[in-house]
């Protein structure tokens, strides 16, 4: 189930929109990013795992939305970590009584009844000011910032050349902004800015859906996305495969006219009468 991608570094893909779990061999064992998305696919993890004579002593999730917040109960209790604003967000949800069928709504039906909630969301938020993430193991730096979602965030493993990129850099999934923020559009572009000042450091960036990439296709995943972003701004047709009548998933044209529409509707909202 595990993909080498770079020394100490591997990936299982899950069957859900190519999601990626990152594990990442440390001294004592692992730190699991994004695990997921079903309990059969967390348990088979586990086991490789386990078999690999690894435990996991950590876990992060790189922002809240449900299906990088799932965890499994042969994960162990390791510590989970988000960055601040991320632990929030998903403990706003977790406050709320009917917080499982608010989940449920937004689950993908062939995959709906072996994604397992107990345990979902039970992250701590680490400091505002955390650079990395406290564990026995190469260093992990956070670049937090705030496209996608609430106190999104990447992850440099600078020692192996990897970036983890959360839901960003897909080959497969255009740009999919916050539309609740203030400023989504300079939102995605300061954090594409972000991943730009460390590309010179990167040979594998690994998307929370899709293909890992090399550094060359890091750069031009970066460029496809201001592209789209930049398209969104204006109001023009993108030139982008993922949104067009090839597009990887059928379901992504109707998420860009989605897009389209709310920002227009927030610019109208926004101008003053």
């Amino acid at each position: 189930m595990l993909k080498h991608v770079a020394e100490g570094v591997l990936v299982h893909e899950s069957a859900f929109i190519q999601s990626n779990s990152v594990v990442v061999q440390g001294r004592a064992g692992v730190l699991l990013i994004d695990p997921g998305i079903t309990g059969d696919e967390m348990a088979a993890l586990a086991n490789d795992l386990r078999e690999l004579g690894q435990t996991v002593v950590a876990g992060f999730s790189t922002h809240p939305d449900w299906d990088h917040v799932l965890w499994h109960a042969n994960f162990g209790d390791a510590p989970r970590y988000g960055t601040a604003r991320c632990a929030a967000s998903i403990q706003d949800l977790l406050s709320h009584a009917d917080w499982k069928d608010r989940v449920a709504e937004v689950l993908p039906p062939e995959f709906a009844e072996d994604i397992p909630m107990d345990l979902l969301g039970l992250i701590t938020g680490l400091p505002a000011e955390a650079a990395q993430v406290p564990w026995d193991g190469p260093e992990v730096r956070i670049i937090e910032h705030q496209a996608h979602a609430p106190g999104h965030a990447a992850l440099l493993i600078e020692e192996r050349g990897v970036l983890v990129a959360g839901d960003m850099l897909s080959d497969i999934l255009m740009p999919f902004l916050d539309l609740e923020a203030e400023n989504p559009i300079e939102d995605y572009l300061v954090a594409l800015r972000l991943f730009e000042s460390v590309a010179d450091d990167v040979d594998a960036v690994i998307p929370g859906h899709g293909s890992v990439g090399g550094a060359e296709q890091l750069r031009a995943r970066i460029e496809q996305d201001r592209a789209y972003v930049g398209a969104l701004r204006d109001g023009v047709v993108p030139d982008d495969p993922r949104v067009g009548p090839s597009a990887p998933l059928d379901w992504l044209p109707a998420v860009h006219e989605w897009q389209l529409q709310r920002l227009a509707q927030k610019g109208r909202n926004e101008t003053p009468e």
